[in-house]
C-alpha cells in the first residue's frame, strides 16, 4: 500500500469518529424565554414571548423571531433571532437591535441601554414534539403534556 493510500485511509477513518459531532441537531421552538434587568429597580423579569409576537418591558419593545436549541445530550447552543424597538417619551419608536442573541453568552447582546438590561436564557415548547404529537422523549400512548418526564410504571 503507498503512503498516499495509507494517508487517506487513515483520514477517512478518523473523519468518521469527528463528523457526527459536527453536525448537532438543532430544535425550532415557539417561544423565547428572556430574562430583562430595569436597573432603576433591580428587579429582573422573566419574558417568555411566543414568537413573531411582540412584549413589552418598560419602554423596551422585543418581537422573537426564531428560537433554536439543542437536544439535552448535546453541547448547549440556545439562539434567537430577536428585534427591539425603545418608545421615546414623544411617542416615536426607535430600533435599538435587530440581530442574534446566544444564551450561552449573554454579554454578546447588542442592547445598550442606560435602565434596561435584556438577554435571552432559553427557548420553550419545540415545534417538533407539537409535530409529532408527543413528546419526543415519550413512551409510546403517553400524552403530550408531561413535558418529556416519564411517568412512573404503573
Amino acid at each position: 500500500m503507498t503512503y498516499l493510500a495509507l494517508t487517506a485511509s487513515i483520514a477517512t477513518v478518523a473523519l468518521s469518529f469527528v463528523a457526527p459531532a459536527a453536525f448537532a441537531q438543532r430544535f425550532e421552538n415557539q417561544v423565547a424565554v428572556f430574562a430583562a434587568l430595569d436597573k432603576v429597580t433591580a428587579r429582573i423579569s422573566k419574558l417568555e414571548v411566543p414568537l413573531g409576537q411582540e412584549a413589552e418591558f418598560g419602554s423596551l419593545k422585543l418581537t422573537p423571531r426564531v428560537c433554536y436549541s439543542r437536544a439535552p445530550d448535546e453541547p448547549p447552543k440556545t439562539s434567537t433571532f430577536v428585534e427591539v424597538e425603545e418608545t421615546m417619551l414623544d411617542g416615536q419608536k426607535k430600533k435599538l437591535f435587530a440581530g442574534w442573541m446566544f444564551a450561552e453568552s449573554p454579554g454578546l447582546n447588542a442592547i445598550e441601554h442606560p435602565i434596561f438590561d435584556l438577554w435571552l436564557t432559553g427557548c420553550a415548547q419545540p415545534v417538533q414534539a407539537r409535530q409529532a404529537g408527543r413528546n419526543p422523549g415519550a413512551q409510546p400512548g403517553e400524552p403530550a403534556d408531561t413535558g418529556g418526564r416519564r411517568r412512573p410504571p404503573r
